[in-house]
């Protein structure tokens, strides 16, 4: 990579920073982002399909179906969360949390789980909404900050559990390549839970009363699995045997929406959620767009240690494009980076959606001096569980989503953590919003 830095990333890094500084106008900052990047690729470079409008039209042709894919699951989820909160379980679920500080420990623990099949949002908002019962409305920030990082670690090995994983699974990566960052997930959970549940605890202990009369509503468990079984299965036989068709349709989307309106007169969706989720998806999708015209051939060679500045990095910027420039680069170690760019945007409030949404219900946790300070436990949690995972499993970088593990290349990070020495240099030769 030259040092000189190309002007599409400096475009694409003050979108990701506008987005960043003003959080009230994200879409339209993504949408401005996206109208530069495109006319000053018309005008000067060219994409990858060739240059001019025709260069454009072939990119959007070869673009549209991860993009309908996204914007399908994207609001079908949506949709999903809605069915199982309003099957009633979330409001049982205190029941079963214990007494003390284990009581606040468990509600974590059970957010991680939620996670795993539910957008992560989804999961901190039923784990918000818990928590200001349990805990009478006196929820610590430090133990809100531990809630966010419990639905995005509980997401990161899942492919249905945060957009950046399911983003990976639309493109190819299979839900084996990424199941792996539990490992990482769990150890994190461990060093943020406990500290977050004691400081909870400390604060406000667990009342564990739920109001009589609460009956779970069966039927709206049964469309959330269905919604679950269908894109599952969709896009495993797609991509077992029907790849090429895969590229030219949104199958996996059409799968979701085809069980949401099918099941649509046993129980209503909340069809009201739509206009909101597909402001916030739009927002997404500019941004996917944005990274998907990066010279990515430009960037440093995929390594460990990439994958770990990019958690750091998505506690600034929004972890979905940075997701989408490593897919197009290829050659990383994909569990590795759906928990370093899925957990990575805990470390601030607004590094994920989750903590975005989570802040709205609790307006205190918007103050990155109290997250940083009461929620110091994260950054621990973060590092500790990346390493966790390297020096058992080690870097099993793949070339290209979907394909086999790639050759280690020379120099770029590529060796087997268990040999290792203690003395060896952190830095040696042998990162994820």
């Amino acid at each position: 990579m030259s040092l000189c830095c190309p002007v599409d990333f400096i475009l694409f890094a003050l979108t990701l920073l506008g987005v960043a500084v003003f959080h009230h106008h994200t879409l339209l900052v993504a949408l401005s982002g996206l109208g530069i990047i495109t006319l000053y690729k018309l005008a000067f470079t060219g994409f990858a399909a060739g240059p001019g409008l025709l260069g454009l039209v072939h990119h959007l042709g070869h673009e549209w179906v991860l993009l309908a894919n996204l914007l399908g699951l994207l609001l079908g989820f949506a949709l999903l969360a809605r069915h199982f909160e309003d099957s009633h379980l979330p409001r049982l679920l205190p029941r079963f949390l214990p007494d003390g500080w284990w009581g606040g420990f468990t509600l974590l623990a059970i957010i991680f789980v939620l996670s795993s099949f539910l957008d992560n949002i989804a999961a901190a908002l039923i784990g918000g909404t818990i928590a200001a019962g349990v805990f009478r409305y006196r929820v610590h920030i430090g133990y809100l900050a531990a809630i966010v990082a419990a639905s995005n670690a509980g997401g990161s090995g899942s492919v249905l559990g945060d957009t950046t994983t399911t983003m990976m699974w639309i493109s190819g990566v299979s839900p084996q390549e990424v199941f792996h960052a539990y490992v990482a997930a769990g150890v994190a959970l461990l060093v943020f839970g406990l500290p977050a549940a004691l400081q909870q605890h400390r604060y406000q202990p667990v009342i564990r009363e739920v109001p009589a009369g609460i009956r779970v509503d069966w039927a709206r468990l049964g469309i959330v699995a269905a919604i679950l079984v269908a894109a599952v299965v969709t896009n495993v036989l797609i991509n077992l045997h029907f790849k090429k068709l895969a590229d030219d349709f949104p199958f996996l989307a059409v799968a979701v929406w085809g069980v949401i309106l099918v099941t649509a007169p046993l129980r209503q969706p909340a069809w009201g959620l739509l206009p909101e989720t597909l402001k916030g998806s739009l927002f997404l999708l500019s941004l996917v767009l944005c990274a998907s015209m990066m010279p990515v051939e430009r960037l440093p060679a995929a390594s460990w240690y990439s994958a770990l500045t990019l958690g750091f990095v998505s506690a600034i910027f929004d972890n979905i494009p940075l997701t989408a420039l490593a897919l197009k680069q290829g050659g990383f170690d994909w569990g590795l980076l759906a928990y370093a760019v899925g957990f990575g945007g805990s470390l601030m409030w607004f590094g994920s959606s989750a903590g975005v949404a989570l802040s709205n219900l609790y307006p205190q946790a918007k103050s990155v001096g109290a997250w940083l300070t009461k929620g110091w436990h994260l950054s621990l949690a973060y590092v500790l569980g990346f390493f966790a995972l390297f020096l058992t499993l080690g870097w099993q970088p793949q070339q290209e989503p979907g394909q086999g593990q790639a050759a280690p290349a020379m120099g770029q990070g590529a060796l087997n953590p268990s040999s290792i020495s203690v003395s060896a240099d952190p830095h040696g030769n042998g990162r994820e919003g």
